[in-house]
């Protein structure tokens, strides 16, 4: 993002708290024309820097009560197991988020589930029939003070 200025910065910001935004609040907000601001949001679209809106949806609204941070070691360290676990993570409704790390570990996931017994059965029966599953770590969330996820 080095290459962007206060301007689009500053867009950028007000976006992702509020992707719902009229581009006449938001123009008004940066402080240029309609227009102007419109290009702007054109052109960090174009440029693939805003690459989609979403809704942020309350989890609990939708029957979501548990939420885990989990991180996975493999017992095999190739190219084939790692893309087998992510097309395995990749077909998980629970597995929200999915990253390859640096550390002791290879990946970080977040999972959400029902309740505890829910994220039972997906850790026991799905994540533990995975073959070069070595390590499995969760940690589960109490509360979330601050979440900026989009």
């Amino acid at each position: 993002m080095s290459d962007l200025d206060t301007i689009s910065d500053r867009i950028l910001q007000i976006l992702q708290s509020d992707g719902r935004i009229t581009n006449l609040d938001l123009a008004a907000r940066v402080g240029l024309s309609p227009s102007a601001c419109l290009r702007r949001v054109q052109d960090l679209e174009r440029r693939g820097v805003i690459t989609g809106y979403r809704a942020v949806v309350d989890p609990a609204q939708t029957g979501i009560g548990f939420v885990a941070y989990v991180t996975v070691g493999l017992s095999r360290h190739t190219k084939q197991a790692q893309e087998a676990f992510e097309r395995l993570m990749r077909a998980a409704p629970q597995v929200r988020e999915c990253h390859n790390i640096t550390g002791t570990v290879e990946y970080l996931l977040r999972v959400e589930a029902r309740d505890l017994a829910a994220y039972k059965q997906f850790h026991t029966d799905y994540m533990g029939a995975f073959p070069h599953l070595e390590r499995l770590t969760t940690m589960v969330v109490m509360g979330s003070p601050k979440d900026l996820r989009g």
